[in-house]
């Protein structure tokens, strides 16, 4: 029947033009922000020319040149996480993202997990399915603006902020969105993913918002290197651990696992060499997976000597590995258009290297105090010490880096908003039932007269409700899939109306032709809790009288053969209390409860518009 049994679509065109519109719009506002910054920069600018001119000088403030240049650890691991994050919030714009995440990429991470990491997943995949478009959008802006503030605060507190904020967003993202990276799973490995990419990202910002003097000897370096090793001998010795499939060549986890990501759109060249990979390990499944565990346990063991020699070995032995395994088993990590992220492997290696810059790449010493670990210091170096405030002696480069990593945090701001209210609202957005069913129509039009008697036995007429704005909808009191869940809409429906309510009937018209008596209507109401509802009204007539109102509102009504219920449309009218229908829906609550609460959102929306008109 018409309304029945649909499900939206990953590439549903009303989601996808509403998510393009909100990137938009918020790009806009991202706009608006560097403007606003570049006003600063210049109001800045011209206060120091004015105190210049007042004192007779001629020329702004000059940059001295910094006593002690960033570490080339923190540097790396500054710009190439700010590019990752810049990548990922790329990914985000996928047309895909706004309901495919849910169901295609976080409830499947987590599947094998126990109860609880389940259920806390699912609170994530919740919000995100009931806010599909503020959460995606939200998703985009944070990830962009980690990135750039990365990118742009080089040293001191905006820096090591920057890396903080990273560590935030990065565990949000690893325990709802990756499931802690399977780590609680059966199967754990690191050639699929373990401990998941996000969690790197985690251990990044840690190192980044570290005091920069935490670069002056080789200790940082040796304990992220030393680390790494104990991580992939614990890898090494999971994948030799009989019984987890990965001796096996033929039906062999590795091969099952390369032959599945073969089957996801990519390039046919990259999924001609995974298909090669997943038969020769069916071959020789054995003795690949004993050269893995060889070579892990020896990289790993390599980096926990702490010989700078022993660890460069080790550290392009990884990398190899590294660029083989995002090749060959991650299959990049971002392709079938819900990739979020490039996998594990990059930003592993990326943090390894890191770890040996920090270990092999000390910066210069200083003799003063002034070898900068903070903001302060630095824009010391930079600013003439003169009894003026900072703003009017900032020198160009302060200013400048200043003012983009303002802009950059409040892009963060931008996203982490929305997505904080999407979290507190426990009701769907509209937009997800109308992807389900499809926009109301709104029309104008007489609607059909109708005298039928409700479940207290009182006869009640579209007439009688005249002055009210009234809800209808068509239920079968025998029914046990949708109807109940529509009637629970109409009741939420009617609750977050509040004090408006006492303006509005919800009216339900029974749409069974066998179990229409007033008996089954009041049975129903009180399986639903509807009993106590004022305004709720369940009307039922003879079959005549049913048959004439379900012909005047097109409510489709039949006798399945051999079926248990009876099948009939799902559909709602608004009408306003000229006696006027206004909107026509389709109530169909869909496969899941997040569509019904949008239908009551949806619901809402139109009877507010027609009590305000």
């Amino acid at each position: 029947m018409p309304g029945m049994g649909r499900s939206s679509q990953t590439g549903n065109s009303l989601i996808v033009s509403d998510f393009h519109s909100a990137l938009f719009r918020q790009l806009l506002v991202v706009i608006l922000i560097v403007v606003l910054c570049m006003v600063g920069f210049n109001v800045i600018r011209t206060v120091q020319y004015r105190r210049l001119k007042a004192n007779g000088q001629t020329s702004f403030p000059k940059a001295l040149p910094s006593l002690v240049a960033e570490p080339l650890a923190r540097r790396f691991l500054r710009i190439t996480f700010g590019c990752l994050w810049i990548l990922d919030g790329l990914l985000q714009i996928q047309s895909s993202m706004p309901l495919g995440l849910p169901a295609g990429v976080v409830q499947p991470s987590a599947s094998g997990s126990p109860a609880w990491v389940q259920h806390l997943v699912n609170i994530g995949a919740s919000i995100w399915s009931d806010h599909p478009i503020q959460a995606a959008a939200a998703a985009v802006w944070i990830q962009l603006g980690l990135g750039v503030w990365l990118l742009v605060a080089p040293r001191g507190r905006w820096s090591r902020l920057g890396g903080a904020a990273s560590v935030g967003w990065g565990l949000v993202v690893w325990a709802f969105g990756e499931s802690f990276g399977g780590i609680f799973a059966p199967g754990l490995t690191l050639l699929f993913g373990a401990p998941g990419a996000v969690i790197l990202y985690v251990v990044a910002g840690i190192v980044l918002a570290l005091p920069e003097r935490a670069f002056a000897s080789p200790r940082l370096g040796r304990v992220v290197l030393g680390a790494g090793g104990a991580f992939l001998i614990g890898m090494a010795i999971l994948q030799a651990w009989p019984g987890r499939g990965y001796w096996q060549g033929h039906g062999g986890t590795l091969s099952a696992m390369v032959q599945e990501m073969a089957k996801t759109p990519q390039p046919a060249l990259l999924s001609s060499w995974l298909t090669s990979f997943a038969t020769f390990d069916s071959a020789h499944g054995w003795a690949v997976n004993l050269v893995l565990v060889v070579i892990l346990t020896t990289i790993g063991v390599l980096f926990l000597t702490g010989r700078r020699r022993f660890v460069l070995v080790g550290l392009v032995a990884f990398v190899v590995l590294s660029l083989a395994d995002w090749v060959l088993i991650e299959d990049l990590g971002f392709f079938g258009s819900l990739g979020t992220d490039p996998n594990s492997m990059p930003p592993m290696a990326s943090l390894l290297v890191g770890g040996y810059l920090a270990m092999v790449r000390l910066p210069a010493t200083a003799d003063t105090p002034s070898a900068a670990t903070d903001l302060a210091t630095t824009v010391a170096h930079e600013i003439p010490a003169v009894a003026a405030p900072w703003w009017e002696r900032a020198t160009f480069p302060y200013v400048t880096r200043t003012m983009a990593a303002v802009a950059a945090v409040a892009v963060v701001i931008l996203g982490t908003a929305p997505m904080a209210m999407a979290a507190v609202n426990p009701n769907a957005d509209p937009v997800v039932s109308e992807a389900l069913d499809g926009t109301p129509n709104t029309i104008d039009a007489p609607a059909a007269p109708f005298s039928l008697t409700d479940q207290h036995g009182n006869t009640v007429s579209l007439a009688g409700l005249r002055g009210h704005v009234v809800a209808l909808t068509f239920l079968d009191p025998v029914c046990t899939t949708d109807c109940p869940l529509i009637a629970q809409e109409f009741r939420r429906t009617d609750q977050r109306l509040g004090a408006q309510s006492s303006r509005v009937d919800f009216v339900a018209i029974v749409a069974n032709p066998i179990y229409r008596s007033a008996s089954f209507t009041n049975a129903f109401d009180r399986q639903e809790n509807l009993t106590g509802i004022a305004n709720w009204h369940y009307l039922t007539g003879s079959l005549g009288q049913l048959q004439k109102v379900w012909s005047s509102y097109g409510e489709l009504v039949q006798i399945i053969p051999d079926g248990a219920m009876i099948a009939h449309s799902d559909l709602a009218f608004v009408i306003d209390a000229q006696g006027h229908v206004r909107a026509e829906l389709i109530d169909d609550p869909g496969p899941t409860q997040t569509t019904a609460s949008s239908f009551s959102s949806l619901l809402l929306s139109r009877i507010d518009q027609v009590l305000g008109s």
